[in-house]
C-alpha cells in the first residue's frame, strides 16, 4: 500500500461523522502495513475453558476483537443435503447458523436436517446451529421472501445476541474463503459497515419490478403458487426513493435492529409498499437504508458475492463451473453464486480454497486434532477465538481496501 493511498484512507475517515468507526479503520490501515506474517494466528486466555457458551473473554494485545456473524442459510425442498454442506463448509464456533426449508419441504426433511446437525460434537457442545421447525412458506419474486428473511433476523436477535453482522445464503451458494480469514479481515472494520449492491439508477426495473401490482397468494394460503399480477400500474413514489441491487447482503446488526424494532415508521412504511412490490428482497433493505439520514452513509456497494451473469443478463445468473474458478478465486470476494447440485467445482473449492474433506467441518484454528493420514483435525477443537487466515485473507482483504477507497466508498453511497 503506498504512502498516497494510505493518506487519501485517512482523509476519508477524517471526514465522517462517527469516530470510533475511524479508529478501527486506521488500526486496520496501521497493522496491515506491518505485514501479514504477525497477524497469522490470534490466542485468548489460555486459562480459559471450552465450556463457557459465552466463547470466553478475550485478551488481546493490539488486536482488534474478532466478530460473530449471524447466517440464514435457506432451502427449498429437496435442499436439505446441500444445505448440510453449505453450513459445514461455513461453519465457525463463534458463528451462528439458522437454517430454514421453506414450507414446500416436508417434516421429514427438516427432521434430517436436524438430526444430521445434532450428530455433530462441535455443534452439541457450543449450540450455535438452529433449524427452524415452523418454516415460513417462501415463493419465488414474492414478498414472503423478505417476510420469511425478517423472520429469521428476529430468531437470531432472540437466540443469539451478541452478533456483529448477518448474512444469507441459499442452497445455490458456497464460501470461497474460510470463516477464519473472513473473521480475521472482518475484525478489522466499522461494525456498523453494511455491505448490498444498491444503486438508484433503477433503469427497465422500473417497469419490470417496480410498477407492476402483485398479490403473493403465500401471504394466506399454505400452499405454494405463483404470484398475481393486477392489471392497474402504481407510479413511482414521490415520499422516498427507491433503490435496487443484489438480494445477497452483509448487514451490521444495528441497522437491522432498526427495521425489525422500527424505532422510526420508516421500516414499516416500506414494507406495506414492498408487500406488493415483485422480487421485495432485491429493493426492501436497500431503499430503507438509503432513505435514512442515520444509515445512508454506512452502505458498501458490493454483495460481497462472485455472481457471472451472461450478456445481456438473463433472469438468473450463470450456473458457475471448473471454468470460472480462477475468475472466482482472483476476485476475492467471499462467497460465490449460483452452483449446481454437486458440481466438481465445489469439491475443487473444498480441496484447493478451504482444505475441507467430504462431510467434514472446514477447518480452522480451532481445530487442534491431527489431519495426518486424512483423520479429521476438527474432531478435537479448542477455542473458538483462535484464527489461522490463509492466504485467501489477503485476497479479501484488497477486495476491502478497494471498496473503501475514496475512489469508491464515497462517492456510490446511495447514490
Amino acid at each position: 500500500m503506498t504512502a498516497k493511498m494510505k493518506r487519501t484512507h485517512i482523509r476519508l475517515y477524517l471526514d465522517r461523522k462517527w469516530i470510533m468507526p475511524s479508529v478501527l479503520f486506521l488500526i486496520l490501515l496501521l497493522t496491515l502495513t506491518l505485514g501479514h506474517e504477525r497477524l497469522s494466528s490470534r490466542t485468548d486466555d489460555p486459562k480459559s475453558t471450552l465450556s463457557d457458551r459465552n466463547f470466553v473473554t478475550e485478551y488481546r494485545v493490539g488486536l482488534p476483537k474478532l466478530p460473530r456473524f449471524a447466517y440464514l442459510i435457506s432451502g427449498a425442498r429437496g435442499d436439505g443435503p446441500r444445505l448440510r454442506r453449505v453450513l459445514q463448509a461455513a461453519y465457525h464456533p463463534r458463528n451462528y447458523y439458522l437454517l430454514h426449508l421453506d414450507l414446500d419441504a416436508s417434516d421429514g426433511e427438516r427432521l434430517e436436517l436436524a438430526k444430521c446437525v445434532k450428530s455433530e460434537g462441535v455443534v452439541r457442545e457450543f449450540r450455535n446451529v438452529m433449524v427452524v421447525g415452523k418454516a415460513d412458506l417462501v415463493t419465488y419474486k414474492g414478498p414472503t421472501m423478505i417476510a420469511s428473511t425478517l423472520h429469521a433476523v428476529a430468531i437470531l436477535m432472540r437466540r443469539a445476541k451478541d452478533w456483529d453482522w448477518f448474512i444469507n445464503l441459499s442452497a445455490s451458494d458456497y464460501p470461497l474463503i474460510s470463516q477464519d480469514d473472513l473473521l480475521h479481515i472482518f475484525s478489522y472494520l466499522p461494525r456498523d459497515l453494511n455491505f448490498l449492491e444498491h444503486t438508484s439508477s433503477i433503469g427497465w426495473k422500473e417497469y419490470q419490478r417496480a410498477r407492476p401490482i402483485i398479490i403473493d397468494p403465500g401471504l394466506y394460503h399454505p400452499k405454494k403458487s405463483g404470484v398475481y399480477y393486477a392489471k392497474e400500474k402504481r407510479t413511482i413514489p414521490a415520499s422516498f426513493k427507491l433503490f435496487m441491487g443484489s438480494s445477497w447482503v452483509v448487514l451490521s446488526k444495528s441497522f437491522l435492529e432498526f427495521c425489525i424494532w422500527g424505532w422510526d415508521n420508516l421500516p414499516r412504511t416500506l414494507l406495506m409498499y414492498y408487500t406488493n412490490v415483485l422480487s421485495s428482497p432485491e429493493g426492501y433493505f436497500h431503499t430503507v437504508i438509503c432513505n435514512h439520514k442515520d444509515y445512508q452513509n454506512t452502505t458498501v456497494n458490493h454483495d460481497l458475492h462472485y455472481i457471472k451473469w451472461d450478456n445481456p443478463p438473463k433472469q438468473h445468473p450463470m450456473n458457475l463451473t471448473s471454468e470460472h474458478f480462477n475468475d472466482m478465486v482472483q476476485s476475492g470476494a467471499p462467497f460465490a453464486r449460483k452452483f449446481t447440485k454437486d458440481d466438481p467445482v465445489l469439491n475443487k473449492i473444498d480441496k484447493e480454497l478451504l482444505r475441507r474433506l467430504d462431510g467434514r467441518f472446514t477447518p480452522g484454528g480451532w481445530c487442534m486434532g491431527n489431519s495426518v493420514l486424512g483423520k479429521d483435525p476438527c474432531v478435537i477443537f479448542g477455542s473458538p477465538n483462535v484464527v489461522k487466515p490463509t492466504v485467501s485473507s489477503k485476497r479479501l482483504e484488497k477486495l476491502v481496501v478497494r471498496l473503501l477507497d475514496s475512489e469508491n466508498f464515497r462517492p456510490k453511497q446511495c447514490k
